[in-house]
């Protein structure tokens, strides 16, 4: 066994653990295991039972508010598990400090942090706040809320209903975002030539409607990966990088980012690809693979997100993902996701077309990127026999572009 961001281990019982029951508490729970050394060799409590009401007193006299745990005796090897979990009344102070996990340290949260969790254990979002200038102006949000929605009077019943306003605390921070000036940071972006040498455009928006952001961020976009290509009578515009995946990564940034900081959202163009990084990791507890799969989604910043929704910036709140991944549905390259403790990456590769023949390109749609198949799968998707199947994804597999599992009747072929 090894310690982990979840688990600790105690050899013996001391008050430091107390200060690894707020973090947990304070975030996504776990567990501290008593009578194992630092190598997770197990080495026993001398009384299991005495030492479980020990565990217990120092909790409830030490941690507020009380946090809700549960306690398990191994009587066989002596030890006891201690299992916390994440409350909903932040912050949770051991002897006035809060603290989170660090790996498998545990370190005190800064000042920036604990005010998140102040809001977190109030149930309340930073852009719901009020606004630190009372007087704004809404020129943006009211020429888009007139030609996408149709409302020509943006008054304050309307802006009310978007949860901008309140008759209590004026404007917030939401309201604040998308006025036509505000102190808040931007975007900052840099479109590079060959190297990382060669700047080619530099464009820094801040301090204004979120809604401008995103249509100058556009329109570089557009000059730097679309243009026209011409025959005969046709004209077609030609998409280097897909316009759909590329708004929907730069409004998730916008709607997901947060807003405490002063930290702008950083977009690099390279002529193979674009990283749009965007402060502040996974949020509401959810894990890199329900990110990555869509079904879950936790908005940051619900009033922002829905005002993007009213106004068809984004079709369904929650599939920004989906919708990412599926622009890139017949590209070589896929989009990546990285993500660090305080940020978000998405790199959005040029989409590249497979260089296949016919046949190989029909059986290239019919695989899957996540779900191996059969070759009795496939063939119930295209009209060709299993010896051509099989042949054109052996052909597929040495350029690179399916990943072959098993033997025999138990072979796979997915996409690489």
């Amino acid at each position: 066994m090894k310690e982990t961001h979840s688990l600790e281990f105690k050899r013996d019982i001391t008050n430091t653990f107390l200060k690894t029951v707020s973090a947990y508490a304070n975030y996504d729970g776990g567990s501290v295991i008593f009578g194992v050394d630092d190598q997770g060799t197990v080495v026993g409590l001398a009384d299991p039972e005495s030492a479980c009401l020990d565990i217990e007193n120092k909790i409830n006299d030490s941690i507020s508010p009380q946090p809700c745990f549960e306690l398990k005796v191994n009587k066989r090897e002596k030890t006891i598990e201690l299992s916390v979990s994440a409350g909903l009344n932040k912050p949770y102070l051991y002897r006035g400090k809060a603290y989170r996990r660090n790996d498998t340290a545990t370190i005190p949260v800064d000042p920036l942090e604990l005010s998140r969790l102040v809001l977190q254990g109030k149930n309340i979002n930073f852009e719901s706040l009020p606004a630190s200038n009372q007087e704004l102006t809404f020129g943006v949000l009211a020429d888009k809320a007139k030609d996408e929605i149709g409302i020509h009077d943006l008054s304050m019943d309307v802006l009310r209903s978007l949860g901008l306003y309140s008759k209590d605390d004026g404007y917030n921070h939401a309201a604040e975002l998308l006025s036509d000036k505000n102190d808040f940071p931007g975007i900052d972006m840099a479109c590079f030539g060959e190297s990382i040498s060669i700047i080619k455009k530099r464009a820094t928006f801040s301090h204004e409607s979120v809604l401008r952001q995103l249509d100058e961020a556009m329109q570089i976009y557009r000059d730097t990966y679309q243009y026209e290509k011409i025959e005969g009578m046709r004209r077609e515009k030609i998409s280097l990088i897909p316009e759909e995946a590329f708004r929907e990564a730069l409004v998730n940034a916008l709607i997901h980012r947060t807003w405490d900081i002063s930290i702008q959202i950083r977009v690099l163009l390279f002529p193979d690809r674009v990283e749009i990084s965007s402060p502040g990791g996974l949020a509401g507890g959810i894990s890199k693979e329900e990110f990555l799969r869509g079904n879950i989604s936790f908005l940051r910043n619900p009033i922002l997100g829905n005002v993007f929704y009213r106004l068809h910036l984004v079709e369904i709140l929650g599939t920004g993902i989906l919708r990412i991944r599926s622009a890139y549905e017949n590209s070589v390259k896929q989009p990546l996701f990285e993500f660090y403790e305080n940020s978000i990456t998405v790199i959005l590769p040029v989409n590249t077309a497979p260089d296949l023949s016919e046949d190989e390109q029909r059986v290239y749609k019919a695989l899957s990127r996540v779900f191996p198949q059969s070759i009795s799968e496939i063939k119930e998707k295209i009209p060709f026999g299993r010896s051509k199947i099989t042949a054109l994804l052996q052909a597929m597999g040495k350029k690179n572009y399916v990943v072959i599992t098993g033997k025999g009747r138990g072979t796979k072929y997915k996409l690489l």
